[in-house]
């Protein structure tokens, strides 16, 4: 999925978000008339786009992946260091990248767009990977953006070679007394020969050492990774799945997607394209990836369907809210934005939906699938996976929160919708973005618009207001 370009405008939800006041939380009263208000700004180059974002919680200092560089800043977003990370002499055709063995295809001057930016706490580095030659990344130091390491020269080392900022999402997992983790998902843009829709990689101690982002397991015939068959694109030939977001909590990690699929319209014997929302679950431990679990989204108010994700982000309940759920503040809640429809992607209709997810819920409705597949009861219900019709086997065995799938009824789809909770509607200026946090036990979640607007959403006393 496409992310759209953003300049100084899309700081502003960090700086709201450590600067807002106890003001914040007063009784329920009308709203005082709209304040202007002046905020620190920070300009990059003359027609360059942001790509991505991430602050450093330990110090406040935020870095920025932008088109051909990468940028670290003060917490009054003051430039400290740059990095240049492009242009340089590219085709998207070569592969390997030209860096690695000659390329026939003509090399012209190639902007690298920042396609993933993550913070390794662990290492005290910036991963910053790019869209030059396939998608390699860099590792740099954080205090200041000295390059570790950027390793090029195997297959494993090409990540993407989607062209466009927002097609990786990446979930690091961290252990104590070995080297972590780094989950990876991406569209693969017709390419599933050469790319994984997602895989687990080493993330190794050593910036140059050999086996960075090498698969976590691979042999003959299992690896830590997905491929998209090639029949897939038979049926949707420009099937894909779009990575909205990603995130770890407990012993899961998530990704959020838009995929294609084909479906018969009621009262219709043709079929039609549509866009599903889909969470995405894997256990972290999983080498084989037989715990994959997929599980549609969306969101209804008024009758009306909001299916096409545009955002989301995890926070926690916090007191107040945790009340009005029935969950305990520390649970973890999913803030999404939705779209209306399911019929366009890239031209989303400006009708959105804020809408909450309990994550418990929607891993008890996983768990109930799982319990009913190993019953024997119905099929495997993956249609891009070619594994739709295949019936579930029985097995005796006990399902339980952490169960983490055998090599049998798997890859798993379920096929009934999880629907969130709407909390606030928009019908002309399209919900784009969107951040949460607990404040003094309120849940908090910042919005922002196709028009580059800021929304504030407070929940107090059961009750959600719209703030300025």
């Amino acid at each position: 999925m496409k992310a759209m370009p953003w300049n100084w405008t899309c700081l502003l939800s960090h700086l709201l978000m450590v600067g807002m006041g106890s003001s914040t939380l007063l009784p329920r009263q009308s709203p005082p008339p709209p304040q202007k208000r002046s905020f620190v700004t920070f300009r990059g180059e003359p027609a360059e786009s942001f790509n991505h974002l991430v602050v450093d919680e330990r110090t406040g200092h935020i870095y920025v992946g932008a088109v051909n560089r990468i940028y670290k800043l003060s917490s009054d977003l003051k430039v400290l260091v740059t990095h240049q990370t492009g242009p340089d002499e590219d085709n998207p055709k070569c592969y390997p990248p030209r860096i690695v063995q000659t390329c026939n295809e003509p090399l012209t001057p190639t902007n690298n767009v920042n396609k993933m930016l993550l913070i390794d706490y662990k290492e005290n580095r910036l991963i910053a990977c790019g869209s030059l030659y396939q998608g390699i990344c860099k590792l740099l130091r954080l205090e200041d953006l000295f390059k570790l390491g950027e390793p090029f020269h195997k297959k494993e080392h090409y990540l993407s070679g989607v062209n466009e900022s927002g097609s990786v999402f990446g979930v690091i997992v961290s252990y104590n007394n070995l080297d972590d983790k780094l989950f990876i998902a991406t569209a693969v843009d017709g390419k599933p020969e050469y790319f994984p829709t997602i895989s687990s990689r080493k993330l190794t101690k050593n910036s140059e050492a050999d086996g960075m982002f090498a698969y976590v397991f691979h042999d003959e015939f299992v690896a830590s990774m997905i491929k998209i068959p090639s029949d897939t694109f038979t049926v949707i030939p420009d099937f894909d799945i779009y990575y909205v977001y990603g995130f770890s909590s407990g012993n899961f990690v998530y990704f959020l997607t838009l995929q294609p699929e084909m479906v018969s319209p009621p009262g219709s014997t043709t079929k039609e394209q549509v866009y599903t929302s889909k969470l995405v679950r894997l256990c972290k431990e999983d080498t084989a990836f037989n715990s994959y679990v997929e599980v549609p989204i969306g969101c209804e108010r008024g009758g009306v369907e909001y299916r096409l994700l545009q955002a989301a982000y995890l926070s926690k309940a916090g007191a107040v809210l945790a009340r009005t759920l029935g969950v305990r503040p520390e649970d973890d809640l999913l803030f999404t934005v939705f779209s209306k429809g399911q019929k366009r992607k890239m031209k989303s209709l400006d009708e959105s939906a804020l809408c909450i997810f309990i994550l418990k819920q929607i891993n008890d409705r996983i768990k109930e699938r799982l319990q009913s597949c190993y019953r024997g009861e119905g099929t495997l219900d993956l249609a891009w996976l070619k594994v739709k019709d295949i019936p579930c086997s029985s097995a005796l065995l006990t399902i339980d929160d952490n169960f983490c799938g055998l090599d049998m009824n798997a890859p798993l789809g379920v096929s009934e919708m999880v629907r969130g909770i709407p909390v606030f509607t928009e019908d002309r200026d399209r919900m784009t973005s969107v951040i949460a946090y607990v404040y003094k036990n309120h849940s908090l979640a910042f919005v922002g618009t196709k028009s580059g607007k800021l929304k504030k959403e407070i929940r107090i006393l059961g009750n959600w207001e719209e703030g300025r």
